[in-house]
């Protein structure tokens, strides 16, 4: 009697654990992340309007009515790439994701250097070789080391209310996401 007690619970434990690892290994095998809705729609650097996608690619509950954001994907061995926008805005935030969705940076219009976007992604080796000869429209850029090959970076501008609209329209058109 002990034994088979003993043996049905050494089983529920082992299920129980199987259970929970695969429970935790779903999100790394998941096939419709962000990356892969984003790849299906968009070449890399070709910048994004989320708000224009299909509901499969965004769907409407993680859309945020005061919030209107831009996605780019980019390869850095194609070389650095610059996200920037022309137009100064009123709130910005940009992000940086790498192929499983993990965030890899962050920052907002607070603590960037200049009162449009202006970000740069690059490695540790692009990064040193730019150092010997840093071209003079790089000068209110905002360096982002990473050691991503492959990236997605979405940029989020914030409309405070309807007179904005056309505005943030404005800055998000002129948003360039390409090789430096």
């Amino acid at each position: 009697m002990f034994r088979l007690f003993y043996a049905l619970l050494v089983g529920i434990i082992g299920a129980g654990i199987v259970h929970i690892a695969i429970i935790f290994l779903l999100p790394a095998n998941a096939s419709n992340d962000a990356w892969s809705r984003i790849a299906a729609i968009a070449e890399p650097y070709q910048p994004v309007l989320l708000e224009n996608v299909e509901p499969s690619v965004l769907p409407a509950s993680q859309r945020n009515p005061f919030l209107r954001a831009v996605a780019c994907r980019f390869d850095l061995e194609d070389g650095p790439v610059r996200l920037s926008a022309e137009e100064a805005l009123p709130f910005w935030s940009m992000s940086l994701y790498d192929q499983s969705g993990l965030n890899v940076f962050s920052i907002s219009d607070r603590a960037a250097p200049g009162a449009s976007p202006d970000l740069l992604v690059l490695t540790s080796e692009q990064l040193a070789a730019m150092r010997t000869e840093m071209p003079a429209e790089f000068d209110q850029s905002l360096f982002v080391e990473t050691d991503i090959e492959q990236g997605l970076i979405v940029m989020r501008v914030l409309v405070p209310d309807a007179t904005y609209q056309r505005r943030v329209g404005r800055a998000l058109a002129s948003i360039a996401c390409k090789p430096a």
